[in-house]
C-alpha cells in the first residue's frame, strides 16, 4: 500500500472547489444565524452556552479514541479555567489536561500555530500518563506508527504515517502551511477546505505518540475560528463521536491520495451538522427563557427542582421521558403529590404527556 505521504504530490491537496460552493454557502449563512441567535441569551446563558459546548466536545473528542470521561469532573475543570465558581470535584489528571487544552483553544484561537503550543497542547491530553517515551515532543521511536485492528497474527493496517526521523521536516512544512493559509496569511483557501485539509494533514503525519486525533480535531476548530475573527463554539467533536464509524472510514480512504474532494465532502457535511446541534441548543436556551417567564410564580419547589434537572439533558430531552417514578426520586414526596405536581405542570403547558399507566412519561412542551 502506497500512503499519501509516499506520493510524489504530497503534500500538495487538491479537490474540486465547486464541490465544496453549497457547503461554504450554508456555513457562512448558518454561522451568521447563530450568531444572531447568541445576541438573543442573557449573559447567564452565554456562559451556559460556552460552557457546555466546551465540555461536552471535551467528554466527545476523548470517547471518539475511546477515553471516557467524568462530566461534571470535567466542566468543573472547564470552569475553573475560566475563573467561574466551581463545585470543587476532583478531576483525574486527563480530565484537567484536556479541560485545559480545550479552554486554551477557545482563549488563545487567532495566535499562528507553533511547536511550541502543540507541545503545550500534547503534554495537557497526555496529563498523568507515565507509559510514553516522549512526551511534549514529537514522536522519536524508530518502530512504524500504524493504526491497525484484528487478530495480532493477522492485523489490518489502516494507516502508516511517515517515519519518525520526518517528524521535524514534516512538522515545519505543516506549521507553516497552517500559518500561511490563515486568513491574513499570503495564500487563500476557503473555510471549510482549510479547516478539513488542517485536520487530515495533521492526522496524516501524525507526529506525536498518541494524543493526535484530540489535537487534530483541535487544529481544525482553530482554523475554522481564525476564518471568523472568533471562537466557532460548534459541536464538531459531538457529531464526529455520534457518526465514529463514517469519520474513520472517510479518514481511512483519505490517507491513500492527496486529492480530497471527498474527504472535504464528507468534513463540510459534519461541520454543517455540527452547526446545526448548536443551532438547536441557542434556541432551547432562548426557549427555557420564555417558559421561566410564563411559568414565574406559578411553581412549587418540587417542581422547580424537577424542571432543573429535566433542563440540564438539553434540547435532547430527558431520555425516555420523565416518569412518576423518576419526580419521585429526585423529590423524596409521596406517589399522591407527585401525580398531583405532573398533572399541574400539564395544565400549566410546561409539560407534554404520553403513553398510559406505568408507560406514562412527561417531557417538556417545547421540545419535539
Amino acid at each position: 500500500m502506497t500512503w499519501n505521504w509516499q506520493k510524489k504530490d504530497w503534500p500538495n491537496f487538491r479537490y474540486d472547489k465547486t464541490q465544496l460552493e453549497e457547503f461554504e454557502s450554508q456555513f457562512l449563512k448558518q454561522e451568521g444565524m447563530l450568531i444572531g441567535a447568541f445576541k438573543h441569551l442573557d449573559e447567564t446563558d452565554k456562559t451556559t452556552l460556552t460552557i457546555d459546548i466546551i465540555s461536552n466536545e471535551a467528554l466527545k473528542t476523548s470517547e471518539i479514541e475511546g477515553e471516557y470521561l467524568n462530566r461534571k469532573s470535567v466542566q468543573s475543570s472547564i470552569r475553573q479555567q475560566f475563573g467561574l465558581q466551581t463545585n470543587h470535584l476532583k478531576s483525574s489528571p486527563a480530565e484537567q489536561g484536556i479541560a485545559e487544552m480545550m479552554v486554551d483553544l477557545y482563549q488563545t484561537f487567532q495566535e499562528p500555530l507553533t511547536h511550541l503550543k502543540l507541545f503545550s497542547w500534547h503534554e495537557m491530553v497526555m496529563s498523568g500518563r507515565r507509559d510514553l517515551a516522549d512526551m511534549g515532543r514529537y514522536r522519536t521511536h524508530k518502530e512504524s506508527m500504524q493504526v491497525i485492528s484484528g487478530d495480532i497474527h493477522h492485523p489490518k493496517i489502516h494507516f502508516e504515517a511517515p517515519p519518525s526521523s520526518r517528524m521535524t521536516t514534516e512538522m515545519e512544512k505543516f506549521v507553516n502551511w497552517f500559518n500561511e493559509t490563515s486568513p491574513s496569511g499570503e495564500v487563500s483557501l476557503s473555510v471549510l477546505g482549510r479547516a478539513g485539509i488542517a485536520h487530515l494533514y495533521f492526522e496524516s503525519i501524525h507526529p506525536f505518540e498518541d494524543g493526535n486525533g484530540r489535537i487534530g480535531r483541535a487544529i481544525g476548530e482553530k482554523a475554522l475560528a481564525q476564518s471568523f475573527g472568533k471562537p466557532t463554539l460548534i459541536a464538531l467533536s459531538y457529531i464526529i463521536e455520534k457518526h465514529k464509524k463514517r469519520y474513520y472510514e472517510a479518514l481511512e480512504k483519505a490517507n491513500k491520495s492527496n486529492e480530497v474532494t471527498d474527504w472535504l465532502v464528507y468534513f463540510s457535511r459534519t461541520i454543517l451538522e455540527a452547526q446545526q446541534h448548536t443551532r438547536a441548543y441557542i434556541e432551547f436556551l432562548i426557549e427555557k427563557t420564555k417558559f421561566y417567564d410564563r411559568l414565574r410564580g406559578k411553581l412549587n419547589e418540587r417542581q422547580q427542582k424537577v424542571l432543573a434537572r429535566m433542563f440540564r439533558e438539553g434540547p435532547e430531552g430527558f431520555k425516555g421521558g420523565l416518569s412518576a417514578e423518576n419526580y419521585i426520586s429526585l423529590t423524596k414526596t409521596s406517589r399522591a403529590t407527585a401525580t398531583r405536581d405532573l398533572q399541574q405542570l400539564v395544565a400549566l403547558g410546561a409539560l407534554t404527556r404520553s403513553g398510559k399507566g406505568r408507560y406514562t412519561r412527561y417531557n417538556l412542551s417545547f421540545l419535539p
